[in-house]
C-alpha cells in the first residue's frame, strides 16, 4: 500500500517567514508515519517546507498514493483546500483515499468534508490513522463506521462522525519521529546560515491542563500525559549523536507543569550525556528558584513566560489564573538565574481598554524580557474566546477562502486601532531598552521616538472615529491589515 503523508506549507510563499528563517520540521506528521511504520506499514513523507505547491502535484500525480493524508491548520488552510482540488481535478488521483487531521478539523467538520476530503480524523491521530489504514487493507472501504475518532461521508452521502476516541495514555509507547523520513539537514543548515545556530524541535508531551480561553484544545483535549523522562533524553541523545543541532526548542505548552518529572528530566539528561541548549515554554507560577536552577542544569538557555497582558482584569477574563506581578517577578528571578526570557502579549482582547494597554507596556517595561512576541487577538472556533464573542462577530469572511484569523468581532475600538497600538508598545519598549542600555545612538532614539509618537497619534485618530462615526457599534468596523504578530 502506497501511504503519503503531506502537508501544504510552502516556506517560499511565506514572505514573514523568509524574512525570519526559523523553519521547523511538521513533527506531527512525522510521529504518525514513525507510528505506522512500528505497527509494519511502510509510508512518505512529502515534506512540502523547502518544496512549492507545483513540485508536490508532480510528486502526487508520479506515485498515486493509495492514501494521501495531509495536515491541516489556520496557517495551511487556505493551501490544503488548494490542495484537495488539485487532487479532485486528477483522474489518476481518483482512488487516492485523502484523509486530513490537524486541530482545524473538529469544528468545521461539514465544510472539509465539502472540499472534498473522503474522511477526517479529529482530535490524536495515531491509533485512528493505523485503524484506518488496516480498515483500507481489508478492503472495508468506505465503511469506517467502527473506527472511533473520525468523520467521514457515507454511502447515503451524509456527514457520519464516529465517537470521538480515548486518547492515548502511554505516551511512551510512542516512537521518536520518522525524521529520517525528511530532509533534516536541510532546516539545520538554513537555521545556522541565518542565525549561526541550528535547531530542532523536540515534544515531551500531550495536552495541556489549563483553560486559558483564547487556546485551542482540539488535538488533545485537557489533558496531561508525559513520555517519561529517560524516553526524552534517549532522544536528545540521539540527536545529538546524529544531527549535532546546537540547541532545541521543546513545543510543549507548559514544560515545568511536574517539577518531579523536571527532576528525572535533569538527572536524565546528565546520566545520558545528553545535554543540548534548550528553550521551552511555561507559566510563571510552575516556576521557582529551585526549578530554574534545574533547568540551566538540563540546558535550558531561555524560557518563555506566558504573559498575554500586564492588565489583571484581562489575565482575569482570559482565565489565565495567573498574577501579572508574579510573570513579572519570574521573569526578572530568570534573567538573574543567567537565562534569557522571553514572553507572549495580546492585545484587543474582549473588554481591553487603553488603560490595559497602558498596563501591558508598563509590565513589558519592568519585566524586561530579551524576547517577545505580540499579537493581536483572534477567535478560533471552538474557544471559550469564540464563544464570548460570536454574538458580536461584525466580520465573517466566507469560510472556503478565508481562516479564523480574519473574523474580526466587536471591540473597544476600531480594528485599526489595535493595528497603530503594537506598534506603539513595540516601538515604546525597544525605545526603553535602548535608554537602559545607556547607548549613545542619538539617531537610533529619535527614529524610535518618532515611531512611537506616530503610533500613538494613530491610536488617537482610530479611538477618535468612534465619535465620529467612522466606526459603528452596530458592527461595521474597518480591518485594513492583518495581525501583527512576531516583532
Amino acid at each position: 500500500m502506497n501511504i503519503c503523508f503531506t502537508h501544504a506549507y510552502y516556506m517560499f510563499e511565506d514572505e514573514k517567514e523568509q524574512k525570519i528563517n526559523k523553519p521547523y520540521p511538521p513533527l506531527g506528521l512525522l510521529y504518525l508515519s514513525a507510528w505506522l511504520e512500528q505497527h509494519g506499514y511502510d509510508n512518505e513523507v512529502y515534506d512540502t517546507t523547502f518544496s512549492s505547491f507545483q513540485d508536490q502535484q508532480a510528486y502526487l500525480l508520479e506515485q498515486q498514493p493509495d492514501i494521501i493524508a495531509i495536515y491541516t491548520n489556520l496557517v495551511t488552510k487556505l493551501g490544503v483546500i488548494s490542495l484537495l482540488k488539485f487532487i479532485r481535478s486528477q483522474k489518476t488521483l481518483a482512488n487516492s483515499l485523502v484523509v486530513l487531521g490537524g486541530p482545524d478539523l473538529r469544528y468545521n467538520i461539514d465544510n472539509y468534508l465539502a472540499t472534498g476530503a473522503d474522511v477526517l480524523v479529529i482530535g490524536e491521530g495515531e491509533q485512528s490513522m493505523l485503524a484506518l489504514v488496516e480498515a483500507v487493507e481489508q478492503g472495508l472501504r468506505p465503511h469506517f463506521g467502527h473506527i472511533p475518532g473520525l468523520a467521514f461521508i457515507d454511502e447515503d452521502g451524509k456527514v457520519t462522525q464516529t465517537p470521538a476516541r480515548k486518547h492515548l495514555r502511554a505516551v511512551d509507547e510512542l516512537p521518536m519521529p520518522n525524521r529520517k523520513k525528511i530532509d533534516l539537514k536541510r532546516y539545520l543548515d538554513l537555521w545556522k546560515k541565518h542565525h549561526s545556530r541550528s535547531s530542532i524541535t523536540v515534544s515531551t508531551q500531550r495536552g495541556c491542563p489549563y483553560t486559558c480561553r483564547w487556546c485551542s484544545t482540539a488535538v488533545y483535549g485537557q489533558s496531561y500525559r508525559r513520555r517519561s523522562a529517560a524516553k526524552v533524553a534517549a532522544e536528545l541523545k540521539m540527536l545529538k549523536e546524529e544531527y549535532q543541532p546546537d540547541q532545541v526548542w521543546f513545543v510543549d505548552d507548559v514544560f515545568t507543569v511536574s517539577h518531579k518529572w523536571l527532576a528525572s528530566f535533569r538527572d536524565e539528561v546528565l546520566r545520558q550525556d545528553a545535554v543540548i541548549p534548550f528553550e521551552c515554554i511555561t507559566r510563571a507560577e510552575r516556576l521557582n528558584e529551585e526549578v530554574l536552577t534545574m533547568l540551566k542544569e538540563s540546558g535550558c538557555f531561555r524560557i518563555w513566560i506566558g504573559a498575554e497582558s500586564g492588565s489583571q482584569r484581562i489575565i482575569d477574563a482570559m482565565d489565565r489564573r495567573v498574577s501579572a506581578e508574579q510573570v513579572q517577578q519570574m521573569t526578572i528571578s530568570t534573567k538573574q538565574a543567567g537565562m534569557e526570557t522571553g514572553t507572549f502579549i495580546m492585545l484587543g482582547y474582549p473588554g481591553e481598554t487603553e488603560e490595559d494597554i497602558y498596563l501591558t507596556l508598563d509590565h513589558l517595561k519592568k519585566a524586561n524580557p530579551d524576547h517577545f512576541t505580540i499579537t493581536i487577538a483572534y477567535p478560533i472556533k471552538g474557544t471559550g474566546l469564540y464563544e464570548d464573542i460570536k454574538d458580536k462577530i461584525t466580520k465573517q469572511p466566507d469560510w472556503f477562502s478565508s481562516t479564523d484569523r480574519d473574523i474580526d468581532f466587536l471591540r473597544t475600538y476600531p480594528r485599526k486601532y489595535y493595528d497603530y497600538a503594537v506598534r506603539w508598545v513595540v516601538n515604546s519598549v525597544q525605545l526603553h531598552k535602548l535608554q537602559l542600555a545607556g547607548k549613545q545612538n542619538k539617531l537610533q532614539g529619535l527614529k524610535l521616538q518618532l515611531k512611537v509618537v506616530v503610533a500613538r497619534l494613530g491610536m488617537l485618530w482610530y479611538k477618535k472615529s468612534i465619535k465620529k462615526g467612522v466606526y459603528s457599534k452596530s458592527g461595521n468596523s474597518r480591518r485594513d491589515a492583518e495581525p501583527a504578530e512576531v516583532f
